[in-house]
């Protein structure tokens, strides 16, 4: 059998629109004719990416405790350091959620793609893409005393995520879905750049690659999104090159217990665009059947900028799509229309070579 994905774009996640059906639409008529799937742009309280879990899903839990809310004086988080911090309540050596309230999002998010589709809206052959957070990203609020707290979180958190997929894909049929497996925090954890984490980094993503992915059926497509993050610079940590993030791809490739159908990994700052030495790490990528999608887009220096990084990367990979560092529903930027349509006018240069 062949790779099942093999679009020149990937949409990350989310998107520069103010609803699922605004968003769904927009990407349908910008991008359908460029991408496997499309997500429903992660809008409204999703927009803040795993803030989501935290307000919505971490800190209602009466097994948690507030230790401090955050020090913006608009009471929103403008970096790492500002968003609130938890703890495990004292006694507690268990947590439990019932649900996650990100699956009925994406379910709701099926139900209105599903009515575009059948409208002509969406391309037929379009899948539903639904974006969801590894655990280190998903708990990253655990700052007070992570060697202690993270370990009971974690556990509950894989457990919940183990149910809900099984939700999941009963409300959605699996040959309608791809999932993305979301990793920033993970990243930057074994990169030895987040102060409140401890030694561990590697279990912390490899122990979940090899537990939760296998779970998926096997007829839905399934990829990983490796990133520094973008909260508040794109990216949050620039790393010396790419040997990391390949790495972390070829385990998950070997690891996974099914197929991996994409691989997305963030390229550098704009100022590296021609350094060699940031794409070598990529003549060690081992994608298997896997669609590798270089996030070499930015939102910085329009077509020219990719032109030079898509160049340097050929050096060192042959085959490959592009796709924006991250999501860009956070992206500096007026008008979310017009910031799609660039998207989209910067990506066709490449087709026209």
């Amino acid at each position: 059998m062949g790779p099942r994905v093999n679009s020149e774009l990937l949409l990350v996640g989310s998107l520069p629109a103010d609803s699922t059906d605004s968003a769904l639409r927009a990407a349908a008529g910008f991008f359908g004719d460029l991408v496997f799937a499309l997500p429903d742009g992660e809008t409204g309280a999703r927009a803040g990416w795993v803030s989501y879990e935290r307000e919505r899903l971490v800190r209602p839990n009466p097994g948690i405790v507030t230790v401090r809310e955050t020090d913006s004086p608009t009471g929103l988080p403008r970096h790492a350091y500002e968003t609130p911090v938890f703890t495990v309540r004292p006694g507690v050596t268990g947590l439990h959620w019932d649900t996650w309230p990100r699956i009925d999002d994406a379910i709701a998010g099926y139900q209105s793609f599903r009515a575009l589709r059948d409208a002509g809206v969406i391309p037929a052959h379009l899948r539903f893409q639904v974006g969801l957070p590894f655990p280190a990203s998903a708990l990253n609020a655990f700052k007070h005393d992570f060697q202690a707290d993270y370990p009971v979180a974690a556990r509950a958190f894989e457990d919940l995520v183990a149910r809900e997929l099984g939700r999941l894909t009963d409300a959605i049929p699996p040959r309608d879905l791809a999932i993305q497996w979301d990793l920033a925090y993970e990243t930057q954890d074994l990169e030895g750049v987040l102060a409140w984490t401890s030694e561990g980094a590697w279990e912390r993503f490899a122990g979940p690659v090899a537990r939760l992915t296998r779970l998926i059926p096997a007829d839905v497509l399934v990829g990983y999104h490796f990133c520094y993050g973008t909260f508040p610079e794109w990216p949050m940590y620039e790393a010396r090159d790419m040997a990391l993030m390949v790495r972390m791809a070829n385990f998950a490739v070997r690891n996974s217990g099914r197929v991996v159908d994409w691989l997305h990994l963030a390229g550098p700052r704009y100022l590296r665009s021609e350094d060699r030495s940031f794409f070598r790490p990529l003549t060690d990528l081992e994608p298997g059947g896997a669609r590798v999608f270089l996030g070499i887009v930015l939102p910085i220096d329009g077509e020219t900028g990719l032109w030079r990084r898509h160049a340097t990367a050929s050096r060192y990979i042959t085959d490959f799509g592009v796709a924006m560092y991250c999501g860009f529903g956070r992206q500096p930027g007026v008008d979310g229309a017009e910031t799609m349509r660039e998207h989209q006018r910067v990506v066709r240069t490449l087709q026209k070579g």
